[in-house]
């Protein structure tokens, strides 16, 4: 009898390990992120190579004697989708106040909100700060990072130092910013595991916020305005969950960092301040031209998530009943479902273990940035998967954690957990040095 059971156990696991094995990757090097799902058909590979081509691409100015790579600026961050998210990876924050910043951003708004529940625009600056501009157009300005630190004493003795950012701004090239402006640094998320998330039922997400939870748990959804269905739905990407689908995350990306045009974003981001702006030549309209986006959106939609490794690790194994008695799990949630998934078959009906509930959480008022962004509160913040972040720093060696990346390893990020997290940091302080070094080992597994 007890031999059966160790059979049916044993068959249980393997068919929960079969279930994410083509979707996930065992791929632990630097290359890990960038990896598809297993078993696409020629055209898919095709069809997500070119994806990846665009991602990767170096955008230009207009005109251009190639114009399927033109349509930078007029205002923009970056050149290319990879410069913030390199090797698809997380983002950093800049170390000195001269440092610019690479892989980072600052959104902008004024107090309420526009006609759809998106935050309001700046009249000069619009909704994000760019710092550079096409030759005559003045770049927006730059933001400056220092950091104040206060040093946590934890049970054992330890003693770690968190760094709190605050930001100043320079070169302003279309006035003072008012004492009102709602300012936000975000740092550059990883990309990969998307699709998975996006095959993720609304009804399942809906679900684990009405659950029931403890210890000053709750979590809600955020409810935005999808561009291409002219409606208000679920919100699941972004730091605030204030994007409802890939599509036009991508297609918001493209427009806010780089300045590119798409069918989602037709216009470009120039304010009516901005006269140079407007005037600027365009590529095309639109500039990212549809089967470019099609190819950019498949791309990361069939982007695998990092497995697991070191599972039969029994270090590994405790730290992972640390991390639910430390009511981590509560919103990293372990497992997820994915429904029917038409737009890539493959990811149709898996068991996936992403670590995140995909809801908004109150954060506290230390990592509080103050801006509305739909339903989401100055507070909260979307529960951020954890799958693949013990590579993060092997990927970017700066790879930093939480929003504004101020966090520079996981030990830090647990510690400014507050709000509705503040029960799990305090668990985590009072733990023995042994049971926190192991709950880390568990961490750096996924």
């Amino acid at each position: 009898m007890k031999l059966l059971l160790l059979l049916v156990v044993l068959l249980l696991s393997l068919n929960v390990a079969a279930d994410e094995a083509d979707v996930t990757t065992r791929d632990a090097t630097r290359d890990a992120y960038a990896q598809p799902i297993s078993g696409l058909a020629e055209t898919e590979r095709l069809q997500f190579f070119k994806g990846r081509g665009l991602v990767r691409q170096i955008w230009v100015i207009p005109p251009s004697e190639n114009p399927e790579i033109a349509g930078l600026g007029p205002l923009y961050n970056r050149i290319s989708c990879i410069a913030c998210h390199a090797g698809n990876g997380r983002g950093f924050s800049p170390a000195t106040p001269q440092e610019p910043m690479r892989s980072m951003l600052v959104r902008l708004s004024i107090p309420g909100s526009e006609a759809l529940g998106e935050p309001k625009s700046h009249p000069a600056y619009g909704g994000q700060l760019n710092e550079n501009g096409v030759p005559g157009v003045l770049g927006e300005g730059r933001a400056e990072v220092r950091y104040s630190e206060k040093i946590l004493r934890l049970t054992g003795g330890e003693q770690v130092s968190l760094r709190k950012p605050s930001l100043s701004f320079v070169d302003l090239a279309y006035g003072e910013f008012p004492a009102y402006m709602q300012i936000s640094p975000r740092i550059a998320p990883p990309i990969f595991g998307l699709g998975l998330l996006q095959a993720v039922p609304e009804a399942s997400i809906v679900a684990l916020a009405e659950a029931k939870k403890s210890h000053g748990i709750k979590g809600r959804v955020n409810r935005v305005w999808d561009v291409e269905q002219q409606k208000t739905v679920l919100g699941r990407f972004g730091w605030k969950a204030n994007m409802p689908n890939l599509r036009q995350q991508i297609a918001g990306a493209f427009i806010g960092d780089m300045g590119i045009t798409s069918t989602l974003f037709t216009q470009e981001n120039c304010t009516p301040v901005q006269k140079a702006c407007q005037l600027s030549p365009s590529a095309g309209k639109p500039e990212l031209n549809v089967g470019q986006l099609q190819a950019t959106e498949f791309y990361h939609l069939a982007l695998a998530a990092p497995r697991q490794r070191n599972t039969d690790n029994l270090e590994v194994q405790r730290g992972a009943k640390l991390f639910k008695q430390a009511q981590c799990a509560a919103c990293h949630v372990p497992e997820l479902k994915t429904g029917e998934f038409s737009a890539l078959p493959a990811m149709s009906r898996r068991t996936i273990h992403p670590y995140t509930d995909l809801l908004l959480h109150d954060m506290g008022a230390a990592l509080a940035d103050h801006r509305p962004d739909f339903q989401a509160t100055g507070r909260e913040w979307r529960t951020p998967p954890l799958w693949g972040i013990g590579l993060a720093q092997k990927i970017e060696p700066r790879a930093g954690f939480l929003h504004d990346g101020r966090a520079r390893n996981l030990l830090e990020a647990v510690l400014w957990h507050d709000g509705e997290g503040a029960a799990s940091a305090q668990i985590v302080k009072e733990m023995s040095v042994f049971d926190r070094k192991t709950l880390f080992k568990f961490l750096e597994s996924l």
